[in-house]
């Protein structure tokens, strides 16, 4: 993340960063309050409730992640830009030991509110449909190998991705990470 100046955004940037590392349950406003130097009723000042600062880093996750994805060049071969899409979930693992966001809350759904629920589930459908994409112009080059439509393709990808980051954590090897992309490019 961009280093931020206000208040709001650095309880936003350490909100995300939490939650990348213990989930939705897993921080509180005394937490955010310590490390950005601030009360408790400032943060609740910027974010009523835990619902609503969740909600806001979710969609600011979601912009930045999609922004990224969409600034990859449309001109390049499909096994390239899946070979991008991994870099990007291994700059999520950081020192490997974050997941991405809306991956480690969709492990916590049935603790979330409506909106947040939706829009993690926007957050997926966007990287599914991006990656649906990315297979059918591999089909179509033969750089990617797809079982079935692509579609169908991609969302197994997107669990691959998500469950790899997960392994990635527990093994503390980005190498799982590594293993999901390689399995999809058609050998030269």
């Amino acid at each position: 993340m961009e280093p931020t100046n206000t208040v709001r955004d650095q309880i936003l940037e350490h909100a995300i960063t939490l939650m990348m590392l213990r989930g939705y349950n897993g921080f509180s406003y005394r937490d955010l309050s310590e490390l950005v130097g601030v009360k408790t009723s400032s943060i609740h000042y910027y974010f009523p409730s835990k619902d609503d600062l969740v909600l806001e880093a979710v969609n600011q996750y979601s912009n930045e992640i999609l922004g990224t994805l969409s600034s990859i060049d449309a001109s390049l071969p499909a096994d390239q830009k899946l070979g991008k899409y991994t870099k990007l979930f291994g700059r999520t693992l950081g020192d490997g030991d974050q997941i991405c966001l809306c991956g480690m809350l969709a492990a916590d759904i049935e603790a979330l509110p409506d909106n947040v629920r939706a829009a993690v589930q926007a957050f997926f459908k966007a990287n599914e449909s991006w990656l649906a994409k990315v297979l059918a112009q591999g089909v179509k080059e033969r750089t990617l190998h797809v079982n079935g439509k692509p579609e169908n393709a991609a969302r197994a990808l997107y669990a691959a991705y998500q469950g790899s980051v997960l392994a990635s954590r527990l093994f503390k090897t980005k190498a799982r990470l590594e293993d999901v992309e390689v399995s999809w490019k058609v050998s030269k």
